[in-house]
């Protein structure tokens, strides 16, 4: 068997990635309280409602996630406005990962519940994801492994002010 050497997964799968061990804390509240380390976590916009941020875990190059201020769990407990804004940055964010990296097709999800596969289940959040027609090779497949032909701070510099 074929092994790469993916260090920066290993915060995820050991625990220390997505919910935190105390249940009051929350990644995306911290990351949305502390707009002055922006860069240092990835954070590409913040508007009224919503930020967009890289996901540090990501499936392909390119994957961000829309993440409403709101602390809530499910899509249907988001204010109006919220969720508007947040369907708003989903459309921005095609257009922008369009521009950037060309993608044959795109994926849009939302996760709800641990269930569902949600990392962080406590606070609802859409992941956008540039696709192309061979990134489901056999490394995915059969390898169960991901390869990504950048990472995220190059990801972030291509990325940041597009918004």
């Amino acid at each position: 068997m074929d092994r790469l050497w993916t260090p920066w997964r290993y915060q995820y799968i050991s625990g220390a990635g997505g919910e935190k061990k105390d249940d009051s804390a929350c990644i995306f509240c911290d990351i949305a309280a502390d707009p002055a380390n922006d860069e240092r976590n990835f954070v590409l916009h913040r508007a009224p409602r919503n930020f967009v941020l890289l996901n540090l875990y990501p499936y392909t190059s390119g994957h961000l996630m829309i993440v409403p201020y709101e602390h809530v769990p499910d899509l249907d407990a988001l204010r109006q406005e919220t969720a508007h804004e947040l369907i708003d940055l989903a459309q921005r964010a095609q257009s922008v990962l369009r521009e950037a990296y060309r993608p044959e097709g795109f994926n849009f999800g939302i996760n709800l519940g641990r269930a569902a596969g949600a990392g962080v289940a406590g606070h609802v959040h859409l992941h956008a994801l540039p696709r192309w027609a061979g990134d489901a090779n056999y490394m995915t497949t059969v390898g169960e492994t991901r390869v990504l032909p950048e990472d995220l701070p190059m990801t972030y510099e291509r990325l940041r002010g597009k918004f």
